[in-house]
């Protein structure tokens, strides 16, 4: 096991940072933060593989067939981005996570939970809670969610053209999307996010929940937007926090998570 795990509360948790992948691992199980590990160097391999071949696959911002032989995690991106009508890439973070948890599930694994950047993959038998960091939003650090084990499997993904670095052309402080998938909802977190635009908030944040809606096996989503909130669908169990961000991260294993969620 590695020094950097930390074992608190009956679970062991690891962050690691491979290349652009920001990671925490949550597991029962010290074997599964490995298998974890491992699955994502591997699935980034043959990412880097595939696009040293398919330079497109990495600059399109609109979806994109591949080869039925495609890398797992190349073929899973292009899927979901298709369904959202994005770039293969904005699927790549949770994808790497979802099959990474599908990896610790094999290896026995009760509670597996990646969190990828800020996307999240998780499966687990025990209650886990979530925070939402939303920027400069006054909502930011207020409102989070219980994950409970009817929710798994269970994929949140948060996009935000005020907080990441990522490519977005909306103005949402943070649109969550929640699905089965995680892939998937990296994808449509991306797509709703790109329609929160306009000088009119409310409705910029009515047309980011209108294209979540429009996206099947969606399961919910919210958008946040300065002072204003929207939601549609199911999300998992809402908590109120204190809005206090230092106890967050104090909750957080007293490590500042530079990412858009942050774990209770």
């Amino acid at each position: 096991m590695s020094s950097r795990t930390v074992f608190l509360r009956g679970l062991y948790r690891e962050r690691r940072v491979i290349k652009q992948s920001n990671l925490l691992i949550i597991s029962d199980n010290p074997q599964a933060i490995s298998v974890a590990l491992n699955s994502i160097i591997l699935h980034r391999k043959s990412l880097e593989r595939y696009i040293k071949y398919h330079p497109d696959y990495k600059f399109s911002l609109e979806p994109i067939d591949v080869e039925e032989d495609a890398p797992k995690v190349v073929k899973l991106a292009a899927f979901s981005a298709e369904l959202a009508n994005v770039g293969p890439m904005a699927a790549i973070p949770g994808a790497l996570a979802e099959i990474a948890v599908e990896d610790m599930i094999h290896q026995g694994s009760s509670v597996s939970l990646v969190e990828n950047g800020g996307e999240i993959a998780s499966v687990s038998n025990k209650p886990i809670n979530v925070g939402i960091y939303a920027g400069s939003s006054p909502l930011s650090g207020r409102i989070g969610f219980q994950l409970l084990p009817d929710d798994s499997p269970i994929g949140i993904a948060t996009s935000s053209a005020t907080v990441s670095h990522a490519l977005s052309f909306g103005n949402a402080d943070a649109a969550i999307v929640i699905a089965r998938s995680a892939s998937l909802a990296d994808a449509v977190a991306t797509a709703v996010c790109n329609a929160v635009k306009g000088s009119d908030v409310e409705a910029s944040v009515q047309s980011g929940l209108e294209v979540a809606e429009t996206i099947p096996n969606v399961r919910a989503a919210m958008v946040i937007r300065g002072r204003y909130i929207g939601k549609v669908g199911k999300l998992p169990r809402l908590l109120k926090l204190n809005g206090n961000l230092d106890d967050l991260f104090e909750a957080s294993l007293h490590e500042i998570f530079p990412h858009k969620m942050r774990f209770l």
